[in-house]
């Protein structure tokens, strides 16, 4: 299991991360979120060391994270970090024999990474030659072709088709079912949603919200759908006063969180708007979820 524990790190004046605490156990899916700036991209490079830490601990399995450790990581990082003049087969050989392999495990790996994420036809292509999508899934056999025990990626569905998208989700899911820990930073909700088993939210260099997605969903507070004929704007909503909060409007149906105690009064101020046609409880999005951590609730 990784452990990031009380991280903290600056950039001169700039606070970068503040007390950054989570954890990734083997054999989860977990998705990193926050918006831009938060800290996410400069907490994973602290676990490989390329960010020096002021104070706190990087851990794996219980132990300060250390160079022999680094050799059972994968990391992807949000810019492009291959070889651009060098061809695709060769550089994944040389990277798997960074790693440890010899010469035909190496070979062996690379060629079933370029196989199962369908860049095999370019495994002779330079990979400043390749489209933006395949440069994606050359970045991502890179960080799997040693087989890592831990795999931390940023923004890993960025440029890649439909296709690409399923096929690096059903990665990522058998990847944490052969016991990896996987962490990975996206700004698609909906696809963390449907990949991760938990998910990490940070804000401003800390953990704003940390647990499964199904806990998530379920949340505090109940969610109501609630949908007034004639009223797509959600005007209603004005005589809520306090019995919930408005987390979205879908061409008119209105996402009401309700507060304790309160669901009748969320229907009698519907019906007073007009005649009720939709009132149904539901699962908090992901996406409602973040917003309201980071402070971007509807209003």
């Amino acid at each position: 299991m990784l452990e990031v524990k009380e991280v903290s790190c600056s950039y001169g004046r700039t606070v970068a991360l503040d007390g950054m605490s989570f954890e990734v156990p083997r054999g989860r899916v977990v998705g990193f979120l926050g918006p831009n700036g938060a800290g996410k991209t400069t907490a994973m490079r602290t676990v490989f060391g390329l960010v020096a830490v002021t104070s706190g601990q990087v851990l794996w399995e219980g132990h300060a994270v250390g160079r022999p450790d680094l050799r059972l990581f994968g990391y992807m990082p949000e810019e492009r970090g291959l070889y651009p003049t060098m061809k695709v087969a060769d550089q994944l050989v040389y990277l798997a024999e960074l790693h440890g392999l010899g010469p035909r495990d190496a070979a062996t790996a690379a060629g079933h990474w370029m196989e199962r994420l369908g860049i095999a036809e370019r495994a002779g292509s330079k990979v400043e030659a390749l489209s933006l999508g395949n440069q994606q899934r050359a970045q991502l056999a890179a960080a799997l072709v040693h087989r890592p025990e831990l795999l931390v990626l940023d923004e890993p569905f960025s440029g890649l088709d439909p296709v690409g998208i399923d096929t690096m989700s059903e990665v990522l899911r058998q990847e944490a079912a052969r016991g990896a820990a996987v962490l990975f930073s996206s700004h698609q909700l909906d696809l963390v949603e449907h990949v991760c088993q938990d998910v990490v939210i940070v804000d401003r260099g800390r953990r704003v919200v940390a647990g499964s997605v199904e806990d998530l969903a379920r949340g505090e507070h109940p969610v109501l759908e609630v949908r007034v004929t004639d009223d797509p704007a959600g005007t209603w909503a004005g005589r809520l006063q306090g019995a919930g909060t408005v987390l979205g409007n879908d061409r008119g149906t209105l996402r009401v969180m309700v507060a304790p105690g309160r669901s009748q009064d969320v229907l009698e101020a519907a019906r007073a708007g007009g005649e009720v046609e939709l009132f149904a409880y539901s699962r908090r999005h992901l996406s409602e979820v973040f917003r309201q951590a980071v402070g971007q609730v509807a209003r």
